[in-house]
């Protein structure tokens, strides 16, 4: 399976493989050595880590010792909340890098915006993070740069100061909840949204519509909900530590939702929300 061939293009001409590793509760140590090291067995070039979920060095030792060609992997991390504002972030991203052992990164993102304070505060502290990302990025110790979890009064209020905009924004987006308003200003911006939680966090198995699909197509609800993002050009990142899911989760290139099934999960109500809003977590 070559996963290398199904890429989507940011804004900067970058390519970044269609479909993401996440690693988020996957423990440093031999065996989140093992689960990436499967993963990049299985097909996966796009491996998502973050500072936060201080697996880092597993991640890296993986990659390193893949002997795959370090350019046909495209390692994502993300500065954490405590370490906003010019400086620390410059500082993070080292620490990032040191824990990694690789020599650049593809993709770097602000794990959650600041919103704490006032608008004219919040906006400023996450002004001064991008300032560091973008510097970053000027001096090519990353590939691209992007948000995770930004929400429009947050990417509005980014791109009046900002000399680059973001190339990623990496969102929970799962059938249920799509987040519209957020979906369509990165759409009329150019910026690729990310998916995490694409599969509801095992909450999907609860919708009848999906279930339903998964029956008509043959194919289990993950693959829906992964075939789901792909389709509306969003990138998903599904976790696993089981190896027969990472061979299934990648098992989507070979079928397509019709745009009514699709439309049908468009306009399904909420559902499988995790609850965290970026207006309020810190």
């Amino acid at each position: 399976m070559n996963m290398k061939t199904n890429c989507f293009t940011l804004k900067n001409k970058v390519e970044i493989p269609s479909l993401g590793f996440g690693t988020w509760l996957i423990e440093n140590g031999d065996e989140a050595v093992r689960i990436v090291s499967a993963a990049l067995e299985c097909g996966y070039r796009h491996i998502d880590t973050a500072a936060a979920y201080g697996n880092e060095e597993s991640v890296g030792k993986a990659v390193r010792e893949s002997g795959i060609e370090r350019s046909e992997i495209f390692v994502t991390s993300k500065v954490w909340n405590t370490e906003r504002g010019y400086d620390k972030a410059m500082a993070a991203f080292e620490a990032t890098m040191e824990k990694l052992g690789l020599d650049y990164l593809d993709l770097y993102l602000v794990h959650w915006p600041c919103n704490v304070g006032s608008r004219e505060e919040w906006a400023k502290v996450n002004s001064d993070t991008w300032r560091a990302l973008e510097k970053l990025y000027e001096d090519k110790r990353v590939r691209a740069i992007g948000v995770s979890n930004f929400k429009v009064h947050h990417l509005e209020e980014l791109f009046k100061n900002c000399k680059t905009a973001p190339m990623v924004n990496q969102i929970e987006f799962h059938p249920g909840f799509m987040q519209q308003e957020i979906f369509d200003c990165c759409r009329k911006n150019n910026i690729l949204v990310e998916a995490w939680s694409p599969l509801g966090r095992g909450r999907m198995e609860g919708s009848s519509l999906i279930r339903e699909l998964s029956d008509k197509y043959g194919k289990s609800v993950a693959q829906i909900c992964i075939r789901w993002c792909l389709q509306n050009g969003v990138l998903p990142l599904p976790k696993t530590v089981t190896e027969s899911r990472m061979a299934e989760n990648a098992d989507v290139f070979d079928f397509e939702i019709s745009a009514e099934d699709m439309e049908k999960i468009n306009s399904m109500e909420q559902f499988g929300w995790s609850g965290h809003d970026p207006d309020t977590f810190e």
